[in-house]
This record gives C-alpha cells, sequence and structure tokens, in this order.
C-alpha cells in the first residue's frame, strides 16, 4: 500500500513547486520514492529533526533546499514548510516555522 502526500497549505505547495529547477526535480524523484518506500529515506535524502518532524534534504545545481515534514497515522505524510537554504545551519526561524505547524497538524490529528 503506497504513502499519501498532503500539504500543509496551498502556500506551502506553491512554494515547493516553485523551487528552482534542479531541486524541483530533485523533490519530484524523492518524494516518488517516498511514496512508494514510505518517509524515512534515510541520510542523506531525509534525517528526523525532533518530535516527528523530519526534514527532506534536497540538492541541486542551484543550491540546497529543505522540506520539513511530519507523517500521520494512515500512511499520510505532510509537508510542511520549505526553505532554500543559504548558510550551513538551519536558520531558527525556519525550523520554528516547522514546528509551529507540526504542532497544529499533531493537534488536529491526534
Amino acid at each position: 500500500m503506497e504513502y499519501e502526500i498532503r500539504y500543509y497549505s496551498e502556500a506551502v505547495q506553491e512554494a515547493i513547486l516553485d523551487l528552482p529547477d534542479t531541486l524541483a526535480a530533485r523533490y519530484v524523484v524523492l518524494t516518488r520514492r517516498m511514496v512508494a518506500l514510505g518517509p524515512n529515506l534515510g541520510e542523506p535524502h531525509t534525517k528526523a529533526m525532533k518530535n516527528g518532524l523530519f526534514e527532506l534534504r534536497l540538492k541541486g545545481a542551484e543550491g540546497i533546499a529543505r522540506v520539513f515534514y511530519c507523517t500521520q497515522v494512515g500512511r499520510r505524510i505532510v509537508m510542511l514548510h520549505c526553505f532554500v537554504k543559504k548558510s550551513q545551519r538551519t536558520p531558527a526561524r525556519e525550523l520554528n516555522m516547522a514546528m509551529s505547524r507540526l504542532k497544529e497538524v499533531k493537534h488536529e490529528n491526534p
């Protein structure tokens, strides 16, 4: 049985679709794999963060991007937040945004 990809909001889906070409292509390849095999592809593709938050790690000619996601009961993967990395460390603002959305999603679907 396959997994289902959902998006926190239309804005998150649009941000992902608006990624530079090589990053968007990498997103498509990795999410197809996630649908077939599950949300944990292992490093370097995915990484567990904390409290049920994971990151999808995209690398392409235009740079590096991250898509934060979580899983839900019923084989659902919810994409919470997307950003293009400009530094080595993940900015606290980006992580806080993802954590806030994670809490909201988990609260709606305990």
